[in-house]
């Protein structure tokens, strides 16, 4: 069969990468793609949301299956699209409409649907430019740290933990008055914080059935210690160790199946994954977002471990018979530790060549940020350029095999965190 895969990150080329590998691929294609995909896949020079140009790709290339990776295409309705029009229909599609993808695209939205269907979750209220004031005074009286949401997507930067309320209250103006999240930011979630220590679940599901991924832990913070500004994730580790079947159990019961009841209850047809990004408080679990496809960089550690055909995965998903097959995990650990460019989050550089990046051991490099120039060398073209994972008997041993490879591969300015995975490796390994 020949499969479209929409992004161009890492976790777009994790994908290419394990289905290149099944006999049911047949012509393999990403938009648009990056350096990594290339090596795998033929990349098509079309952006995600570009409905119309990518329906008339997958007629030229007879596409049987689109995958889509980043949430924007799901929120703006790539699968509402290819409904509407009786030409694409025969196309399986693995994403959540637009009614779904609320769950992602919506903080509102989602706290909301936490709420009518019991699904533990932190208390919250959702104020909008037209209720500053008494937003304001809201977090007078609000204990403290408190957590602030721009309701829409936000590129994972939306979200501000105020230690004090001075800073809360600048936050709430910085989003609702001054826009600093754009329209992202015209409401915003004002939630309790909770303390704990996060991991994300992720679950694949035709609409009646699930199976469910393994698990993973990812590191937002860009600086060492989880200290810095947010972005879109430093690194990941998978299994996480606290999370185990007694833990797991309670993931099931308390927010995996009352959600994918409650989409059923409200009439909402759910087919692709589905992402659970839980806090874990004193070994009880709290959704705090839901995500409307596989999060990045915890697919790098993700997709690594299932021994599974993905293929076969994801099409019984895009067909309802998820039910007829299996999840078959890798005992091993996965660690992934991501470069990226000197000044992300911020202002950064791209252009710059890379090297090294064939000669790294015995661990798999994922492209996130990277483009071929004209010359068809590999040079940086984003903030976060490369995903370096390793398997390994053991955490600590993946860690090191993924820190040994990010020495390797040079750029210019180039930057990663030495700590991923800190919390379960010992003092000695961290100071390394």
């Amino acid at each position: 069969m020949n499969i479209l895969i929409l992004g161009s990150g890492g976790r777009e080329h994790a994908f290419a990468w394990k289905m290149a590998q099944s006999p049911r691929c047949r012509g393999l294609f990403v938009a648009p793609g990056n350096a990594g995909t290339a090596s795998v896949a033929t990349n098509l020079p079309i952006g995600v949301n570009e409905f119309e140009r990518l329906a008339e790709a997958a007629l030229r290339h007879q596409i049987d299956l689109i995958v889509v990776g980043p949430e924007e295409p799901l929120v703006r309705g790539i699968r509402d699209y290819f409904e509407e029009h009786e030409a694409l229909r025969h196309i399986r599609l693995l994403g959540p409409g637009a009614d779904g993808a609320r769950l992602e695209g919506s903080k509102d939205f989602s706290k909301g649907f936490m709420q009518r269907h019991g699904i533990p979750t932190a208390a919250s209220r959702t104020f909008t430019r037209f209720e500053l004031a008494e937003g304001l005074e809201y977090l007078k009286h609000h204990s403290l740290p408190v957590v602030l949401k721009a309701d829409g997507l936000a590129a994972g930067k939306g979200v501000v933990i105020a230690e004090t309320t001075g800073e809360a209250e600048a936050a709430l103006g910085e989003m609702l008055v001054e826009g600093k999240f754009g329209a992202a930011g015209n409401k915003v979630v004002v939630e309790a914080f909770l303390s704990g220590i996060e991991l994300s679940v992720f679950v694949l599901t035709d609409g009646m059935h699930y199976q469910v991924l393994p698990e993973a832990k990812d590191y937002k913070r860009v600086g060492e210690n989880d200290t810095g500004l947010n972005t879109g994730g430093m690194g990941a580790v998978s299994p996480v160790p606290f999370a185990d079947a007694t833990f797991m159990r309670k993931v099931e019961e308390r927010a995996i199946r009352p959600t994918l009841d409650g989409l059923r209850a409200e009439g909402i047809s759910y087919v692709g994954f589905l992402f659970f990004g839980l806090m874990n408080v004193r070994g009880e679990p709290y959704v705090i977002e839901y995500n409307a496809r596989m999060g990045d960089p915890e697919t790098e550690v993700v997709i690594p471990r299932i021994q599974s055909d993905l293929v076969d995965l994801l099409l019984a998903a895009a067909t309802g018979n998820l039910h007829r097959v299996s999840v078959r995990v890798d005992a091993r650990a996965a660690a992934t530790v991501m470069l990226v460019s000197g000044g992300y989050p911020e202002a950064y550089q791209k252009g710059k060549p890379i090297s090294g990046h064939r000669e790294t051991g015995p661990v798999t490099v994922f492209h996130a940020g990277t483009r071929l120039d004209p010359r068809g060398e590999i040079v940086t073209d984003g903030g976060r350029v490369m995903a370096v994972t390793a398997l390994a008997p053991s955490l600590e041993e993946a860690l090191r095999h993924a820190q040994q490879a990010a020495r390797l591969i040079e750029y210019d300015n180039k930057y990663f965190r030495k700590d991923i995975g800190w919390e379960f490796v010992g003092k000695e390994f961290r100071s390394l």
